[in-house]
């Protein structure tokens, strides 16, 4: 595998922030050129790719009613020459991004997607399902910003997007997790953080999308940047248990909070 430059910009403003909670809406407005970061390198699109021809019932799922909604995240994406049988996975291969069709109102379901690159969630069980259910698996979560997910993507405006960062910490850059991993005790030193940029906008009166965008960084990067240990030992330490079971469990918790603390014990000797 290529070694992983580090992004000076994801240490020193990273996604967990000074250690507040770690599941909160944070979206910030952005210009709608900023929307999306460009369209895929070779790899992630050969990726998508093999995945669209050889998984496509895993990785792309609409329901019926869906189609304009579709059409509108192809036409914005300016897909010339469609090749699938959903829109949505023709638009998937023009940004980097996974792409989730929303309804605006009402149940506010998940009525397409074209996700190769899930962290823990399988499609093909949330597919047709409301907000409030997709996000069921963290129970807190929904006490947490399912009222206000469901509050602004009905009041957002329209062709506006809005950013946020998500983050795991993962045992490998595999983009494909459709549940959490086992536990591998070996070097925390070999996990990488798995940071999603995430976006929301509000296409017309009825539909919106939601993008995810996803890098990784080695954790062994942090002993270089104090501020963002210390941050994510706040950060951590302050997850309930159901977040602690959607993050990988406790014991996935517990190694790497030590492995943080035993390399600041080990630095200062």
């Amino acid at each position: 595998m290529e070694k992983i430059k580090p992004l000076p910009e994801f240490w020193e403003t990273p996604p967990w922030g000074d250690g507040r909670e770690k599941y909160r809406l944070g979206l910030k407005p952005i210009h709608i050129d900023e929307w999306f970061q460009g369209p895929p390198n070779k790899n992630l699109i050969d990726y998508k790719r093999g995945l669209l021809e050889n998984k496509y019932n895993t990785v792309v799922r609409a329901i019926e009613g869906s189609e304009k909604g579709q059409k509108l995240v192809a036409e914005h994406l300016n897909v010339k020459q469609p090749k699938y049988q959903d829109p949505i996975a023709d638009a998937s291969l023009m940004v980097q991004d996974d792409l989730c069709l929303i309804e605006t109102r009402g149940e506010q379901r998940l009525i397409a997607a074209c996700v190769c690159s899930p962290s823990y969630w399988d499609l093909t069980k949330k597919i047709g399902k409301s907000l409030k259910e997709v996000h069921q698996p963290v129970k807190t979560l929904n006490e947490k910003i399912g009222g206000p997910i469901q509050k602004f993507i009905e009041s957002a405006p329209v062709m506006k997007p809005f950013v946020r960062q998500n983050w795991f910490v993962h045992q490998d850059t595999k983009r494909m997790h459709l549940m959490e991993e086992k536990i591998s005790l070996n070097n925390p030193s070999n996990w990488f953080f798995r940071s999603e940029r995430e976006t929301v906008c509000r296409l017309d009166e009825l539909h919106s999308l939601f993008s995810i965008n996803v890098r990784f960084q080695p954790l062994s990067y942090i002993h270089e940047y104090q501020g963002a240990k210390n941050g994510l030992l706040r950060s951590l330490d302050r997850l309930d248990d159901s977040e602690i079971d959607y993050f990988g469990g406790k014991e996935k918790v517990d190694i790497l909070v030590n492995f943080l603390k035993y390399k600041e014990l080990k630095n200062d000797l």
